[in-house]
């Protein structure tokens, strides 16, 4: 009898193990929603190494870009075109969900995918060259008041949208109209980046996890995190808006979403993956090495998440008349 019983506690194991690799995708995606180098492309390679690091994918994820309205074009391929993939992850931020309560994914609200994942958060941080005359928040501020077209900001999003929003909490706080902020929007944070280190913006507002490779590099100095205390490790050098007197805060939410027409068992399949993998240490080392934080959700807590968090951008979005 325990002889019959353990053959059947190994052909259960069998079984289960077999349909879990049925079920695996054959060909892994992860689409960034924005040109190579931001924060979006930082969220796949995060999920491509540690789902590859911790034995949770055999098969290779490759990660594909799909620039377009900060987020529209992705969002509105998966929804329209990709509904059923099982294959397909998402990422997204702060900022999609911003963009989502501003109605400019078009005719698509949040309720339009199936949200997956989040596995960290990063915070807004505003940056400028090594050589830049600015040294801290005060003295950018006094510049703007002084001449509001001298100061160029550089940004991935248009009016209206994450990185935008950042410094145009600042400039409220700080007594300066929004409007009158010299802008320039860029597909992404990578290029934003760029553009900042060739001299054609002065000041860049982005993800902190975007700009500590050239932190790290010499090549920029960031003015302040948008954190409510300063951030531990070797980011601890790094003042914050609120210290400098500036009452702002940003915390930049990274994860993924899938199509609206996944199954259950393929949308549970990645659920099941991204919560061991949330548990795991070496991805809590690996998340810290790209200067994210943590943050798990996934399935239900997460949808429940996103929906208040858009709930909230509707009214900051209403605050600046941003909404039509």
């Amino acid at each position: 009898m325990k002889t019959r019983l353990s053959r059947f506690a190994l052909l259960s194991s069998c079984l289960l193990l077999s349909s879990q690799l049925l079920a695996e995708p054959k060909r892994p995606e992860c689409i960034a929603p924005a040109k190579p180098g931001g924060g979006f492309d930082l969220t796949c390679k995060l999920a491509q190494s540690g789902l590859k690091d911790a034995g949770l994918l055999e098969a290779p994820m490759r990660v594909t870009y799909m620039p377009g309205g900060v987020g529209a074009v992705a969002y509105n391929a998966v929804v329209a075109q990709r509904a059923a993939e099982a294959g397909t992850i998402t990422a997204f931020s702060s900022g999609s969900l911003l963009n989502l309560a501003q109605g400019k994914f078009g005719r698509y609200d949040e309720n339009a995918v199936r949200w997956l994942a989040a596995v960290g958060t990063d915070y807004g941080a505003i940056s400028v060259r090594a050589d830049a005359p600015y040294q801290n928040l005060d003295e950018l501020i006094a510049a703007v008041k002084k001449d509001p077209g001298s100061v160029v900001f550089g940004a991935g999003a248009t009016i209206g949208g994450q990185d935008w929003m950042q410094t145009a909490l600042i400039a409220r706080a700080a007594g300066v109209d929004p409007k009158k902020l010299r802008y320039v929007a860029f597909e992404g944070g990578g290029e934003t980046l760029t553009a900042m280190l060739g001299g054609h913006v002065q000041v860049t507002s982005s993800g902190l996890g975007e700009v500590t490779p050239q932190l790290d590099a010499g090549k920029i100095r960031i003015l302040a995190v948008l954190a409510d205390e300063r951030l531990p490790g070797k980011l601890a050098d790094i003042p914050t808006a609120k210290e400098q007197g500036y009452d702002i805060s940003w915390p930049v939410i990274r994860g993924f979403y899938m199509g609206p027409e996944v199954s259950d068992e393929d949308f549970n399949w990645w659920k099941t993956r991204f919560d061991s993998l949330l548990a795991d240490e070496d991805f809590a080392r690996l998340r810290e090495q790209r200067d994210l934080f943590p943050l798990s959700m996934t399935g239900d807590e997460l949808k429940a998440f996103v929906d208040k968090q858009v709930q909230d951008y509707k009214a900051l979005a209403g605050e600046f008349g941003l909404l039509k």
